[in-house]
């Protein structure tokens, strides 16, 4: 969800932009980027690809900027720095605008043989990518997969429309408007800090019910998603502490992670802290159920058959939503079948200001994704349906539902 950019009320002096262009007919869209992104105050150095300046001459990269067109690696210096690297730092935010299936392909395999690419892979700013080719090359599933691959590492991408093609092919390819991309370059240049003075307490990943000493019970959550929260929540200003279940994730920055095994511990850490807490977001998979008799010993194979007896866990986010008091409590629910009629349920009987629900049998929802599809169903019955996206883009979502709340409330 993208926030509606007043330029009025936008100033983005002293940011410095670095614009990559590479060599498609949607570069002339970057001349309108450039100007907008220039009326905002910004700083904007421009790095065109020798296709690009094809398309589009630099000295209009250059009166619009007011800056030098760097084009070529190999142009004598035009001051006494190593241009791809001092680029390269000055960045606060790093856009390829338009990018095509070949820039795309070099930065996801790690290629630099030209200015852009070498500016790109030296840089540690947030890199923003902004497809634009023929449809069937979007498809095509080599850039899709390098597509993927730059997602998981991190770059953001900004999808192209669909419409009709300057090959005259119909189809998803268009680079996306300037002022979608300004709006997300905002984004990430003026962060939200609406969780300012904030405690949010995240549960994430699955939770281990031992058996005996080298056995357990659990589910294939990963993590991802309330590591997303975790990581979002922190950059909008809040304290954030992480009750995680066993992952493989690394704790987002900013985040005091408590890790955790079974359910009753995540219940316990979760209390420790309750009293000092401003907002739960139960994203966490907790096992609903332990076994009765823990053996100290390891389990030998003694019989083709193993009868466990199980008993049930302590319902955390019910536990919860009995001492709620003030405090906003979201919850998530991952279902299989009467998706809104189970989360509506839960949302009555565990206090949830408002739930998470997604049917994890959908494509590109569930476990172990990186993205979810979801619905959003409020204490009032409200449903809001929230499209397929990556979890770190759903992360924010979730989080404006939280401010709208806190707003309210004010």
């Amino acid at each position: 969800m993208l926030r509606t950019c007043k330029p009025e009320s936008i100033n983005l002096s002293g940011k410095n932009i670095v614009l990559g262009v590479s060599g498609g007919i949607a570069a002339y869209k970057a001349c309108e980027l450039t100007s907008r992104l220039k009326k905002l105050n910004a700083n904007i150095d421009v790095i065109m690809t020798r296709s690009a300046a094809e398309f589009v001459a630099p000295l209009t990269f250059q009166s619009l900027s007011l800056n030098q067109v760097v084009t070529d690696m190999f142009d004598a210096p035009k001051y006494w720095e190593v241009e791809h690297i001092s680029l390269a730092k000055k960045a606060d935010v790093f856009v390829i605008a338009p990018a095509t299936a070949n820039i795309i392909g070099k930065l996801a395999n790690g290629i630099a043989d030209d200015m852009l690419s070498t500016t790109a892979m030296a840089t540690k700013a947030q890199v923003v990518i902004v497809p634009a080719m023929n449809v069937n090359m979007y498809e095509n599933p080599v850039v899709q997969k390098n597509i993927e691959a730059l997602k998981e590492l991190g770059y953001i991408i900004i999808d192209p429309d669909e419409g009709r093609l300057a090959c005259g092919d119909i189809g998803k390819g268009k680079m996306a408007e300037p002022a979608e991309i300004v709006e997300k370059l905002v984004e990430v240049l003026m962060p939200k800090r609406d969780l300012e003075g904030k405690t949010v307490i995240v549960t994430a990943g699955p939770t281990r019910e031992a058996i005996d000493p080298v056995r357990y019970i659990s589910n294939h959550s990963s993590g991802k998603m309330g590591y997303a929260i975790a990581d979002k929540a922190a950059k909008r200003g809040a304290r954030v502490l992480l009750v995680s279940g066993p992952t493989n994730l690394a704790t987002p920055t900013g985040v005091e992670r408590i890790d955790i095994e079974s359910t009753a511990d995540m219940l316990s850490k979760v209390l420790m802290h309750f009293q000092n807490a401003d907002i739960i977001i139960k994203s966490a998979a907790p096992a609903d159920y332990t076994v009765e008799e823990y053996s100290s010993q390891k389990i030998k194979k003694s019989s083709d058959e193993l009868t466990l007896k199980l008993k049930k866990n302590p319902d955390i986010a019910y536990e919860l939503g009995k001492i709620k008091g003030h405090r906003i409590l979201v919850g998530f629910a991952a279902e299989t079948n009467d998706l809104i009629e189970n989360a509506k349920t839960k949302v009555n009987k565990k206090n949830f200001d408002f739930i998470v629900a997604n049917d994890v049998t959908a494509e590109g929802a569930g476990f172990g994704t990186d993205t979810n599809v979801v619905k959003l169903i409020d204490k009032d019955g409200e449903v809001v349906d929230v499209p397929k996206m990556q979890k770190t883009e759903l992360a924010d979502v979730i989080l404006d539902k939280v401010s709208e709340i806190i707003s309210k409330r004010a």
